[in-house]
């Protein structure tokens, strides 16, 4: 067991970044897009759809964007890890922010769910981008 986790991480830090680097970024630009470059078609298509379909929901629900605020601590976390989360959607965020789509915060419990299913779309959209890096640098099939 500890020669395959010695395997896979010297794996990850033997692969040139020329190998891994453009399935990354393709993963986060166009969700389940990495996995289509590594032929992964079924992955990728499952992926991407599951993300687009959780930011869809989140738009419908009139979730909030997150923007980068400061203020006291608690307050920066929030507000930076939430854009860094809606980011992490690649194309569906540039894509809603170009077209203006731009929900105030407001009290509800649909709402909350939106802003929390946006956010969500970019967690899942980095656990793709995680996973078209593990099969680029063969950590994984």
């Amino acid at each position: 067991m500890a020669d395959n986790v010695q395997t896979a991480a010297s794996a990850s830090s033997a692969a040139p970044s020329s190998h891994w680097f453009p399935a990354v970024l393709l993963a986060w630009l166009i969700p389940g897009g990495g996995h289509f470059l590594l032929k992964k078609r079924e992955r990728g298509l499952a992926l991407g759809a599951s993300v687009a379909i959780m930011f869809v929901f989140g738009i419908m629900m009139r979730g909030a964007m997150f923007h980068p605020e400061g203020g006291d601590m608690l307050t920066t976390i929030i507000y930076y890890g939430g854009f860094l989360g809606d980011l992490l959607s690649g194309v569906l965020y540039f894509l809603a922010s170009w077209l203006g789509y731009n929900q105030v915060d407001m009290a509800g419990h649909v709402h909350d769910y939106g802003t929390k299913f946006l956010v969500g779309a970019g967690l899942l959209n980095l656990l793709a981008m995680v996973d078209a890096f593990e099969i680029a640098t063969g950590q994984k099939d």
